[in-house]
């Protein structure tokens, strides 16, 4: 069974219930000092259970680190964004580390932005360095990814697709809001991946909701393969694993999308975002926005997210 490890005051824990836990003894700073220092963990499993502190929830994953993300790897996302699923090739984005923040902590619009939308993936938390070049059979994948965390892709449109590069909107500070638990793999937890079931809600209402095994289109072996052939990936780093349908952002029709490929760009995106200025869908000032990751039976529970947006002060251009 997993152990659910979480993180307050810069110290972490192996989490008993919502209320108690058990100190892990270690010097570990990081999330890759932790995984390296397994022995700790496993003996605060058995460790004497006591209140967990007061105090906020951190990211238990820690920066700097590699943060790498798979783009329209969801069947139903892929069809929300205009593209055939038949066709799609396995790609990756980058992000920064400093987007990162906890799982409790408010996602923060920039005064610039002004379409933001939100994405519901799981994260793998790498436990064994990959080198470029690794071979990566079956087997072995439990071995290098040591274990699975909720995250929010959170994205800024408006600089997204202009710009044709997702660098920049998705890596502002409080983008990529991860946890709350750092979820240790134990054997046989990997084996149950493909039962996971990604769950978004905006306000009490459901944007996203799938189950990967039904909707993912490259599973973790063939994205870690793909990445080891160009990026090496250390202990600690971040890979997220892509978003069901759902997201405020969906693709024109096909007509419409027609027309607007013979306008000039500027001409295009003033257009597009006139409309999308109609779409409600995007995250407002003052949303909550909760997800949750688990299997159905609850015996892998990545743990529920609660994020709130606030608009940084200032004019929206």
């Amino acid at each position: 069974m997993s152990i659910n490890v979480i993180r307050i005051a810069d110290r972490w824990y192996v989490e008993k219930s919502a209320r108690t836990g058990t100190l892990v003894q270690t010097s570990a700073g990081s999330t890759a000092e932790l995984l390296a220092d397994r022995t700790s963990i496993d003996l605060a499993v058995g460790g004497e259970e006591k209140e967990l502190p007061e105090g906020r929830l951190q990211a238990p994953v820690t920066s700097p680190c590699r943060v790498v993300a798979q783009m329209t790897n969801f069947v139903s996302h892929i069809k929300d964004s205009g593209f055939n699923p038949e066709t799609v090739p396995l790609t990756f984005f980058r992000k920064t580390s400093h987007s990162i923040s906890g799982p409790g902590d408010d996602i923060v619009k920039p005064s610039h932005v002004r379409f933001l939308d939100y994405e519901v993936e799981v994260g793998l938390v790498i436990g064994k360095d990959l080198p470029v070049g690794t071979t990566l059979p079956p087997e072995n994948v439990a071995d290098h990814v040591a274990a699975l965390v909720v995250t929010n892709d959170v994205s800024a449109r408006d600089l997204q697709l202009p710009k044709t590069q997702f660098f920049e909107a998705k890596s502002y500070p409080t983008f990529t809001p991860v946890g709350p638990r750092l979820v240790v793999l134990e054997p046989g937890d990997w084996e149950r991946f493909a039962e996971l079931r990604l769950q978004l809600w905006v306000n009490g209402q459901v944007r996203q909701d799938a189950v990967v095994g039904d909707d993912m289109l490259y599973p973790p072996l063939e994205a870690l393969r793909g990445l080891t052939r160009f990026q090496p990936l250390s202990t600690g780093d971040l890979v997220l694993t892509g978003t069901p349908g759902g997201t405020a952002l969906k693709a024109p029709p096909k007509p419409v999308e027609i027309i607007g490929a013979l306008l000039p760009p500027a001409v295009k995106w003033k257009a597009f975002f006139k409309a999308q200025a109609r779409n409600t869908s995007y995250l407002a000032d003052g949303d909550l926005v909760e997800i949750r990751v688990a299997t159905a039976d609850g015996k892998l529970d990545l743990g529920r997210q609660r994020t709130t947006v606030r608009h940084e002060s200032g004019v929206d251009q």
